[in-house]
């Protein structure tokens, strides 16, 4: 080693003589914030070193061979690439073949595999235990767009197809995994680079895979470049990164939780494109999401939703991937490897199924992880899960309960305290956009080496200029998000708030702005439940104010202050042209505002709660939402609990829920291709459809759902049923639309059976639906029978003959009540104008509304008043 120290010395020293004082100061200053392993060069031992000092240290702090890297590199950054050049070309002549910068892309991909094998065969739980992902990682369900009804378990050829073909036949280069938080995307992420580096995945395609936490990077301290991010990723700095670079279409990047770029910034710089500038983090990061960086490289991002706004317009053309959590099989599955004893494990699962509500919850990874682990502690004390938990909010109650009662008696008074002071300061840290915590920070409340210290925070040590800086941030986001939740209700306990507002700066904005809330407003609003209010009485030994939730009630009701009905009475309600149902469809982002507003209100299960602040929000209207089965549960709960006069409208909706596609046995298939189960077959209840929930809604007796819209949403059979069953039974409501829902003949007629039903309620009826001449010659021949209508409304269908001369008939029947009847732009024959005309006459009641039909003319004040 000594002759090579010796050579590196005069390389380095050739090298630094070349430079002038300024260019000297400049090399200084950018040598302070390069790091390798860890370690950089203390300022103060830089500030005023010669060049004969500046060779010495490099050579003591990086060693002889990594010293002429790092000189390189500050060489290039300090904006002197000639001397850098020179550097690199006397390195070559001097040390030979042997020379670390000479290593192949081909030579150093196994090396750096065999490195991403060892450090990610473990992963640190939430509890900061490590465990192998191999034995914990339980497959979840993907749906991948355009076939997103359909959902696969996440095996490698799920994860391979991720990186497939377009319809174009196009490499997709970036790919969304997307669901709401703790739905298992960044275990996904890791899986994939971990197999990837196995061999299993990409082998063909991928050189390089690195995987860089957004929050991370948008917290690293100082300048960096992506050349700097991918040496961090390697075992040493002998990577041939300018190779790498040469290559960018055989590198992936998995970047986790680009939400965390949603964050209010400054005005943004223009995009950097070149690898080795250093800048900041996130200027980094956004660069390689919109491809200004490394345009062919892969990409591989997480988020929490469907991404608004900004970070939308920062991903080039993304293929999109909904992460659904668990299967019911793989549900169980993760209950062995979690408990990895077959009787506890066995004992655990059977007693959460009792609870239909709560086995329904673990079909996402973080609530199933809770649940796994208060039900270890419980069984280590001999207890079994008692609790009745409902929702998320509840679980994660559960948990902070379970640290609570896990303390001695004498230690509780002092352990609430410091629960109290850490739901502060996750709050603060919420609002103000931080995830990481110094030692400071936890010393102004106490809380060092403190008991909620090792249950909810999590050390993480990071190399400083001058020493190690150590910070600290919650187990999971999800809990600092639940414990900011939870400060709000005991916002009158302990030491003031820091940050001023109350529960109004966390309600109050730009929804999308707010967006990065999401998680704190809902456990928040799971927190105003009365049972769970005192159960925090309870658990805290204080008493509970009900001002937090008069505040959040009232800030609800504001939503609906001064918004108008979304659309007016009458004929203009929706006259879409044919054809549109895509292009709507396809229309920009998904308007998700409204429906997050009701997984709030579900978050309470509190009926009276929830009837209340639906008073202010008489018309909920959802447009362009893919519902997912917890989608419709949450609104399903809504309508249950609305006040009377509600109004709903789904707008351009997929009602089609992923659903993991089953194999059927070898013997059913068998028994069913021999007829063994034809008997049964027969009496088999048709499957419910995904609008089911809604339905049933509907018919509960405290429903006060008035009207409901159905446009644009493609309606299946099955919704038909479902939809026609509720009619019999829904007493409140009054008026249904349906509109281009691209209805078949039989949907139509189902339809109509339940309109025709004694019991049916509805007086207003709306239908616009191309095409169906027998199925709509069918509904209008049961008018008569259909009790409480008043009006309807065909306006834009297409009525033939025959229909017309049907639908006259009908309305000269003794029984029917029809008062109104609107054909707004629809084309008439002239023999089906006389007709209607014939009944215009006969029964002067009736007030058909169409262009070429003025047969009651009004006096001006009551024809305005008509419009």
């Amino acid at each position: 080693m000594e002759p090579r120290a010796t050579a590196a010395r005069e390389l380095l020293l050739g090298a630094l003589e070349d430079l002038s004082q300024e260019q000297l100061k400049r090399f200084r200053h950018k040598l302070r914030d390069e790091r390798v392993d860890g370690r950089s060069i203390p300022w103060g031992r830089l500030e005023g070193a010669d060049t004969l000092d500046l060779v010495e240290l490099l050579v003591h702090f990086y060693g002889p061979e990594r010293a002429l890297d790092v000189a390189q590199k500050t060489l290039k950054r300090a904006d002197v690439r000639d001397v850098a050049a020179q550097l690199k070309e006397r390195r070559l002549q001097s040390l030979g073949l042997s020379s670390p910068a000479l290593l192949s892309v081909s030579e150093y991909k196994k090396k750096y595999r065999e490195h991403v094998l060892r450090q990610h065969a473990k992963v640190k739980e939430r509890d900061a235990r490590s465990v192998k992902i191999n034995k914990r990682f339980t497959k979840l369900l993907i749906a991948e767009e355009p076939e997103a009804e359909r959902a696969r378990r996440s095996d490698t050829h799920t994860f391979n197809r991720l990186f497939g073909r377009d319809e174009d036949g196009e490499r997709r280069l970036t790919v969304a995994l997307q669901g709401p938080a703790g739905i298992g995307k960044t275990m996904a992420a890791r899986k994939i680079l971990y197999d990837w580096a196995a061999g299993k995945l990409y082998h063909s395609q991928v050189d390089f895979a690195f995987f860089l936490s957004c929050r991370e990077l948008l917290e690293r301290p100082g300048m960096c470049s992506l050349a700097d991010l991918i040496l961090d990723q390697c075992p040493d700095r002998k990577a041939p990164v300018q190779q790498m670079l040469e290559q960018s279409e055989r590198l992936l990047f998995i970047l986790d939780g680009v939400d965390e770029m949603l964050a209010p910034e400054p005005a943004e710089a223009s995009p950097c494109t070149d690898p080795h500038e250093a800048t900041s983090g996130a200027r980094v990061l956004g660069s390689l999401l919109s491809k200004e960086l490394l345009p062919a490289a892969r990409l591989l991002v997480t988020r929490r939703a469907a991404a608004p706004g900004r970070l939308q317009a920062r991903l080039c053309s993304p293929q999109c991937a909904e992460v659904c959590g668990f299967s019911d099989k793989d549900r169980k599955k993760y209950f062995y490897k979690f408990f990895q004893d077959e009787w506890k494990a066995e004992h655990a699962y059977r007693s959460v199924k009792e609870n239909e509500m709560l086995f329904s919850l673990c079909f996402v990874p973080a609530v199933c992880w809770i649940v796994c682990t208060v039900l270890r502690q419980q069984l280590q004390r001999g207890q079994d899960l008692w609790r009745t938990s409902k929702t998320t909010t509840s679980v994660y109650l559960l948990f902070v309960a379970s640290v609570l009662r896990s303390a001695p008696a004498a230690d509780g008074a002092q352990l609430q305290r410091e629960l109290r002071k850490l739901c502060r300061l996750a709050c603060d840290g919420v609002l103000g956009g931080r995830a990481r915590f110094s030692e400071e920070d936890l010393e102004q409340l106490q809380l060092c080496s403190s008991k909620v210290q090792t249950q909810f925070l999590s050390k993480k040590e990071m190399p400083g200029v001058l020493e190690t800086e150590v910070t600290y941030q919650f187990i999971d986001q999800s809990f600092q998000e639940f414990l900011a939740a939870l400060s709000y209700l005991l916002e009158d306990e302990g030491a003031p708030r820091a940050t001023a507002g109350g529960v109004e700066a966390l309600l109050q904005g730009d929804p999308e702005l707010r967006s990065h809330l999401k998680l704190t407003t809902r456990f928040l609003f799971g927190l105003l439940n009365t049972e769970r209010m005192c159960e925090i009485e309870r658990h805290f030994g204080c008493t509970v104010s009900e001002r937090v939730k008069q505040r959040v009630l009232r800030w609800v009701q504001d939503q609906g202050q001064g918004r108008p009905r979304a659309v007016p009475e009458g004929t203009e309600e929706i006259l879409a042209p044919q054809g549109t149902e895509e292009s709507e469809e396809e229309e920009g982002e998904e308007l998700s505002y409204p429906l997050e507003l009701l997984y709030c209100l579900y978050e309470t299960q509190e009926d009276t709660f929830v009837h209340q602040a639906l008073r202010g929000l008489p018309e909920l209207v959802l447009e362009r939402v893919h519902f997912s089965r917890m989608d419709l549960a949450v609104l399903s709960y809504s309508v249950r609990c609305c006040p009377e006069g509600q109004a709903l409208r789904l707008v351009s909706c997929r009602l089609a829920t992923a659903q993991e596609k089953k194999k059927k046995s070898l013997m059913k298939r068998l028994q069913g291709s021999l007829g063994g189960s034809s008997s049964r077959a027969t009496t088999r209840k048709p499957p419910g459809s995904p609008l089911r929930p809604l339905c049933e809604a509907m018919t509960d007796k405290q429903c006060g759902l008035n009207s409901l819209t159905l446009s644009h949403c493609k309606l299946p059979d099955s919704v038909c049923r479902d939809l026609s069953e509720a009619l019999r039974e829904a007493l409140a409501l009054a008026e249904l639309g349906l509109f281009h829902n691209g209805l078949s003949e039989a949907g139509l007629r189902v339809l109509s059976e339940g309109l025709a039903s004694p019991q049916c309620r509805v007086q207003t009826l709306r239908v616009q639906q191309p095409g169906l001449q027998e199925a709509l010659q069918y509904m209008v021949g049961k008018l008569q029978q259909i009790p409480a209508l008043t009006t309807l409304d065909l306006s834009g269908c297409q009525l033939s003959g025959p229909t017309v001369t049907c639908l006259c008939t009908t309305l000269k029947c003794p029984g029917c009540r029809l008062q109104t009847l609107r054909l707004t732009s629809v084309e008439l024959s002239e023999q089906s104008l006389q007709e209607l005309r014939a009944v215009a006459t006969a029964n002067p009641r009736l007030l058909i509304t169409h262009s070429a039909l003025d047969v009651h003319p009004k006096p001006p004040n009551v024809f305005i008043s008509a419009l």
